[in-house]
C-alpha cells in the first residue's frame, strides 16, 4: 500500500488501516515512519464486529498458530481467538460504504491497482 498511498491522495481519498492489534514496540521507529498511512487499533474487533467479518478460531486453528509460535492473545490483547476477515472499503464523507472486498480466504487480498480503479468509478 506504501506503492500507492499517493495515488490514493491523488484520488481525494485517504487510507486508513485498521488492526485489532494493540499498539506495542513491535516496530522500531523507524519502521514506524515508513508506514505512510495512519494505522487505528480496534480493540477487541469493536468496529470489525459492526461490519459483521470477524470469525473465531477454533481450537485446530487456535493450535496452529501456537505451534508456529504466534501468540494471538499477546498481540490483540485478549484471550477472544479472534481476527477480522481482511476487507477493503471505499466510505463516503457520510459514511457511505461506495464499495467494499472482502474474501474469507486471507491469502486473497485486493490488488493496490484495483483499489486504484475503484476509486476512480466512485
Amino acid at each position: 500500500m506504501r506503492e500507492v498511498q499517493k495515488d490514493i491522495e491523488a484520488r481525494g481519498a485517504r487510507l486508513i488501516a485498521i488492526s485489532p492489534e494493540v499498539p506495542d514496540n513491535s516496530l522500531s521507529d523507524e519502521e514506524k515512519k515508513e508506514i505512510p498511512f495512519e494505522v487505528l487499533t480496534d480493540p477487541d474487533n469493536n468496529v470489525a464486529r459492526q461490519f459483521g467479518i470477524v470469525f473465531a478460531f477454533d481450537e485446530a486453528l487456535r493450535d496452529v498458530y501456537k505451534s508456529f509460535n504466534l501468540d494471538l492473545e499477546k498481540a490483540n490483547g485478549n484471550d477472544k481467538w479472534e481476527l477480522p476477515v481482511p476487507a477493503v472499503y471505499i466510505v463516503n464523507t457520510d459514511g457511505t460504504i461506495l464499495y467494499s472486498f472482502l474474501d474469507t480466504d486471507y491469502t486473497v487480498r485486493m490488488e493496490p491497482e484495483e483499489i486504484l480503479r475503484q476509486l476512480e468509478t466512485v
